[in-house]
């Protein structure tokens, strides 16, 4: 692995049941709406879009993300990246106890010009970033939920 390559994985603990966590999951041109850091996603058909995220370095990323896997049997979501981020990303839904846990996984190489020559000095706040964007989604996802604003 370089210095321009990440690997993610994060465990989100939820109260709502699985089935209602996976619909929300899937509607990702709705994550701007819970997720502060998601700032755009503009769908382009049923299997592609573009995307817009920033956290707390004074950066943006922009991606194209096209699905590969959508198992509402499985709970698993999947998509394949191209732009600032090449990669993958994907989100498996299960029941743990009431509710349900949410694992994110990712893998991607840095394709931005600066985050690349940065790589080695960055590389720690390039994952701090990250940290602090997954946790503001939690936070999002989770008062959504409690809000029964997912509820169509």
């Amino acid at each position: 692995m370089g210095w321009c390559d990440y690997r993610f994985r994060t465990e989100w603990a939820l109260s709502a049941p699985p089935a209602r966590v996976y619909a929300v999951l899937e509607r990702a041109e709705e994550y701007p709406r819970w997720w502060p850091q998601v700032r755009t996603v503009t769908r382009l058909d049923d299997t592609s879009g573009l995307a817009r995220f920033r956290s707390a370095l004074p950066y943006e990323l922009a991606v194209s993300a096209r699905a590969v896997r959508r198992d509402p049997a499985a709970r698993v979501l999947e998509i394949r990246m191209s732009g600032d981020l090449e990669g993958w990303a994907r989100w498996t839904v299960r029941a743990h106890g009431p509710g349900t846990v949410a694992l994110y996984e990712q893998g991607v190489e840095v394709r931005r010009p600066l985050m690349r020559l940065l790589a080695v000095p960055g590389r720690p706040f390039f994952r701090a970033n990250h940290r602090l964007m997954m946790r503001g989604g939690l936070r999002g996802l989770r008062r959504y939920l409690g809000n029964g604003l997912d509820e169509r």
